[in-house]
């Protein structure tokens, strides 16, 4: 159907009459399918967008758009900076634009830009979406915008260097969102105050094939919370922003769940990285669900030693109940009865009075759900050092032992697992299922 041309000082009625339909097609396109910010467009004029004539609705519009995105972000819409296009950014910068928030990504890596200004943001996975990548900068200019929010999707080691690159375009109400596994958000306190800053805890997996390419491997959505306690407004507001990625629950112990998640990859990411395969490789096998297992113990009593009360991470593992009782050790028969080579678990094949067996092999019962689960989850620290950048161990497992020290409790296996990464880091060792059951088979 034709649509009439309109003069540049027509204005965009809110009902959105049938003759301005591809104009109004552009906008709920902008907005992933819904018109939510059609009433703010009721007074606004043609001319506001172009510079002389008529123009034939949405294909002008989406000619001459990107011209203008400054004036269009003070119709309401919050100005976003997306702070890195890896797995993470790619996702949550491309789930934005596609629901027509202001975005602009800002990477430093050159080919990455490129791919991304050429042909836009591509996910395919869990969810799938094509969107154009809007604004992409390789540095923030002196006199650049602020933006409202900031969301840093870097890795651990390069999170204080951009905190500190980009505290400076936070606006004066602004927040910055940490997305970092690990206990990141205090690091990012320090630069820009901790009533500032926004945790999201992700509960989703996604792995970059190329340059602007990008596969969600597992579904899921975020647990967010802020360091200072009470969920304010903002907070909130960023929280919604988030759903258009996936489904977020807020919570008021935002330390609680980042530890819930910091055990879960201590054990995961990092086994992943040794290991040298997918998560649902490697969680088929006994020894490695082990390995998991005690690594995860160490981090729950080193967070109860910190004073931490653990929160389940989007409702899935109780890391309080996983933890291993201190009296079962690794070896022994109940903890071989998933082993690869044996038929599938059954109590009748528990040892006489195994009430603490049944305990052990429920254990191993969820990691191997989770495995199949999350089973084409791939580590980011594996990528990381594929790509010659340094891994986040020291920010996982080094976190621990550094805290466990502390504390002084016993974390011998999350100290061999992150020596073992950078092994593999320094090129000493090749990460493969061999290196993972020569770390089960060091002395405790």
């Amino acid at each position: 159907m034709s649509t009439t041309p309109l003069h540049r000082d027509a204005q965009v009625p809110g009902t959105c009459p049938s003759e301005h339909a591809g104009f109004a097609r552009y906008y709920r396109r902008l907005k992933g399918g819904r018109s939510a910010l059609w009433p703010a467009l009721h007074t606004v004029r043609i001319a506001d967008f172009v510079d002389d004539g008529p123009f034939d609705g949405c294909h002008d519009i989406e000619r001459v758009f990107p011209r203008y995105s400054d004036r269009m972000s003070n119709l309401g819409r919050p100005a976003l900076l997306v702070v890195g296009a890896g797995a993470i950014g790619g996702v949550v910068g491309g789930g934005l634009l596609s629901a027509g928030n202001s975005v602009v990504t800002l990477t430093t890596n050159a080919v990455i830009a490129d791919a991304l200004r050429d042909t836009g943001f591509q996910v395919e996975g869990a969810s799938s979406l094509r969107v154009a990548a809007g604004e992409v900068v390789s540095t923030l200019a002196s006199d650049a915008r602020s933006f409202d929010l900031i969301l840093l999707a870097v890795q651990p080691p390069q999170v204080e260097e951009a905190a500190r690159t980009v505290a400076p375009f936070l606006g004066d109400h602004g927040r910055i969102i940490c997305f970092q596994n690990g206990l990141c958000e205090d690091r990012v306190a320090r630069v820009v105050g901790r009533e500032r800053v926004i945790g999201a805890v992700v509960a989703w997996g996604a792995s970059m094939v190329g340059p602007g390419r990008y596969e969600r491997t597992s579904s899921g959505g975020f647990t967010i919370g802020t360091l200072a306690g009470p969920l304010d407004e903002p907070t909130k507001q960023a929280g919604r922003m988030l759903e258009a990625i996936g489904p977020v629950a807020f919570t008021e112990n935002l330390l609680g769940a980042r530890w819930s998640k910091l055990a879960i990859n201590c054990a995961i990411s990092t086994l992943g990285t040794i290991g040298g395969d997918r998560v649902g490789v490697l969680m088929r096998k006994a020894f490695a669900r082990r390995l998991a297992l005690e690594i995860m113990t160490e981090v729950v009593h080193v967070a109860s030693a910190e004073g931490v009360r653990l929160e389940k991470v989007a409702g899935t593992i109780d890391l309080d109940w996983l933890a291993i009782p201190e009296n079962r050790k690794a070896g022994s028969q109940e903890d071989l009865i998933f082993s690869e080579t044996q038929k599938p678990f059954s109590p009748s094949r528990l040892p006489v009075n195994s009430g603490a067996a049944l305990g052990l092999a429920a254990r191993h019962a969820v990691l191997f759900s989770a495995g199949i689960r999350y089973r084409k989850l791939r580590s980011s620290m594996l990528a990381a050092i594929e790509r010659g950048r340094p891994p986040a161990v020291d920010f996982l497992n080094g976190e621990v032992v550094e805290r466990g020290e502390r504390h002084r409790l016993a974390v011998n296996m999350n100290r061999a697992a992150a020596e073992f990464v950078w092994q593999i880091a320094r090129g000493e060792r090749r990460p493969s299922h061999q290196s993972l059951k020569e770390l089960y088979d060091k002395p405790r």
